[in-house]
């Protein structure tokens, strides 16, 4: 492996930074999400996010080239379930603290794992099995306390929303699993941002809000982050291994737990904490399956 693809300090940094640009994204999210129509939301957030994103691909001499595409029924199928997820995603940030919604996506590479099982006819392993019961055990100590103590609808809807959000990412990315073979990153990329961003623009019949000032600029910086966050993830898995950039996911966590208290006022919840290890330990389970974790030599 050369050092173009073997730089695991570069990988870790920009998975770290990435975390930083996704919670960004979410605060913007959440920040508007009282003012703000969720399909206006999505449609800035996808519009705004192409700029980073062509400019990265400029920049590596991909575009237009790399958009080239022998599987435009993949590409709408991934981009289709990717939306919807969005939309999901962003529903939830609405009604529940960022540090719980985003945990709430970590069930997505458990879910990936059992939609390889129903959709790729893969085996339903004991690995499989752990990590399953582990995020199932994270999610009830989450909800079960909230939902036990009279909490607001809000949270529950914001539960069920946050769940759908990473089922249908699951299914993205299993579609994603499926046309990779012929698709760069590149092209899956930007097809998912550009249906998104006409998924948000079909809402404008339904009214969106008047925007301007602070309002008009969370909205962009909402866009630009979450571009600039999917570039900085795409690099990491590049220069670093999967297995090397699981431990980052619990320091991934840190960035929403302080925006909730210091931008929010939010603290983290006793079911979050104890959901915490569990739902990060079933994601990182799926997630490493069939990996072999390298030690490094001793001398």
């Amino acid at each position: 492996m050369d050092d173009s693809t073997d730089r695991p300090l570069a990988g870790i940094t920009l998975r770290l930074l990435s975390g930083i640009l996704f919670t960004a994204m979410l605060v913007c999210v959440k920040a508007v999400s009282t003012a703000v129509p969720l399909g206006q939301t999505v449609f800035f957030r996808s519009a705004f996010a192409l700029l980073p994103i062509v400019a990265f691909m400029a920049w590596r001499r991909e575009f237009p080239r790399a958009l080239a595409t022998r599987r435009p029924a993949g590409h709408l199928l991934r981009s289709g379930l990717g939306a919807a997820a969005m939309f999901a995603s962003f529903a939830a940030v609405a009604r529940l603290p960022v540090a719980e919604a985003t945990l709430l996506a970590q069930l997505a590479p458990v879910a990936m794992a059992v939609g390889g099982v129903l959709l790729l006819g893969e085996r339903f392993t004991l690995h499989r099995v752990a990590a399953l019961a582990l995020v199932l055990g994270g999610v009830a100590a989450l909800v079960v306390p909230d939902l036990g103590a009279g909490q607001q609808e809000g949270h529950a809807s914001g539960y069920a929303l946050g769940i759908l959000a990473a089922v249908l990412t699951a299914g993205a990315l299993v579609t994603v699993r499926r046309i990779s073979r012929t698709e760069t990153p590149a092209s899956i990329a930007f097809y998912f941002v550009l249906v998104t961003t006409l998924a948000g623009l079909a809402t404008l019949p339904l009214g969106w809000a008047a925007v301007s000032g602070p309002t008009l600029a969370l909205l962009i910086l909402a866009g630009l982050f979450g571009g600039a966050a999917h570039i900085c993830m795409t690099l990491a898995l590049r220069y670093a291994e999967v297995s090397r950039l699981a431990p980052f996911e619990y320091v991934a966590l840190i960035w929403p737990v302080l925006a909730d208290l210091a931008i929010f006022g939010l603290a983290p919840s006793a079911g979050f904490l104890l959901a915490l290890p569990l739902v990060l330990g079933g994601a990182g389970l799926a997630a490493l399956e069939g990996r072999r974790v390298r030690w490094p030599l001793r001398r």
